[in-house]
């Protein structure tokens, strides 16, 4: 079985990360859980045990800022996407998944996650792999095998975060902080930067009302001076 769930959805810094696992459920270790509910320790311990762990695969999938910020697209589609990448690298055919739903409606969500993995593994004129998914919103809580994608998920987002505070702080910054628009932290940074740069960092995405809250500030200050 596979499953499939994700990360970051809601930050205003840094991708969002899909994670996927592939194991017999009874490989599973009986601690996993939805990620938040786990603590940061906790969670970094049960992504070793899963990825040390013969019986049990892994794949992670980065959904860009860019990507995200691209008003073509829309989070949805971009959920299917990342989970889709992620379950590709694992899939084969006869594989079934359950997956977190991302959509109002969990039987669509289920048949894009499904169509998206079929055209991710589709090689030279032949079809893909074309996985049975189920999709059911709160997985994570029902599913040990969703829990413990959603803790690599997890784990991934927290490691990419914590390499762009270490990034920034070399740069003299006092950090990012979690990357959520509630994080006063993050809203320091990225106010910081942009009186310091007059413009948002790499990592931010420019499509968030954060962001746009910040530059619009920005610019009144700049008329104020002027």
């Amino acid at each position: 079985m596979l499953g499939a769930d994700e990360a970051g959805k809601g930050p205003v810094l840094g991708p969002m990360v899909a994670g996927a696992v592939r194991a017999d459920p009874d490989a599973i270790p009986e601690a996993v859980d939805d990620s938040k509910r786990l603590t940061l320790a906790r969670r970094e311990e049960l992504d070793a045990a899963l990825r040390d762990d013969d019986r049990v695969a892994v794949a992670v999938a980065h959904v860009t800022v860019d990507r995200i910020d691209d008003p073509a697209t829309d989070m949805n589609t971009l959920t299917v996407a990342g989970q889709a990448e992620a379950l590709a690298q694992l899939a084969r055919k006869g594989d079934r998944a359950v997956v977190d739903a991302g959509d109002v409606s969990e039987s669509r969500f289920g048949t894009r996650v499904a169509d998206a993995v079929a055209a991710e593994t589709a090689r030279d004129g032949e079809s893909g792999c074309r996985l049975d998914v189920t999709a059911e919103h709160g997985a994570d809580e029902s599913y040990p095998v969703v829990a413990a994608a959603s803790v690599v998920a997890k784990v991934e987002r927290d490691r990419v975060v914590a390499d762009l505070d270490a990034r920034y702080r070399d740069r003299g910054y006092d950090g990012v902080g979690s990357g959520y628009p509630s994080d006063p932290n993050t809203r320091a940074f990225l106010t910081a930067y942009v009186d310091r740069e007059g413009d948002l960092p790499a990592c931010a995405r420019r499509s968030w009302s954060t962001c746009d809250d910040l530059l619009a500030a920005a610019e009144q200050s700049a008329l104020d001076q002027f």
